[in-house]
């Protein structure tokens, strides 16, 4: 996909950065089957592929909107994708960034 900045949000949270998956996210790519995401510690650079999502309407790798340091991944997307195909406010977060 090629406008990864339309479908991303961010928010200042506790000192960090949350980033997380917006209506136009759902609406393109439809139900998320699969996410893999970086790790606690990993470094991510805006532009730079941070995410890939394989889901019902596509298999897409995604751009960071910005840089910095993974310190927190979504604790309900372990074993489990469905976090992600909420549209519930801060639901369908992905990562926090320092």
């Amino acid at each position: 996909m090629s406008e990864d900045a339309n479908y991303f949000w961010t928010k200042d949270t506790d000192g960090h950065t949350r980033i997380g998956l917006t209506k136009a996210a759902h609406e393109a790519l439809g139900e998320v089957k699969y996410a893999e995401l970086p790790a606690v510690g990993d470094k991510v650079s805006q532009k730079e592929a941070f995410l890939s999502i394989e889901a019902t309407k596509a298999v897409s790798e995604f751009n960071c909107p910005i840089n910095g340091t993974v310190t927190a991944v979504n604790p309900a997307l372990k074993d489990d994708f469905k976090a992600l195909n909420s549209l519930e406010d801060g639901v369908a977060w992905l990562i926090d960034v320092d």
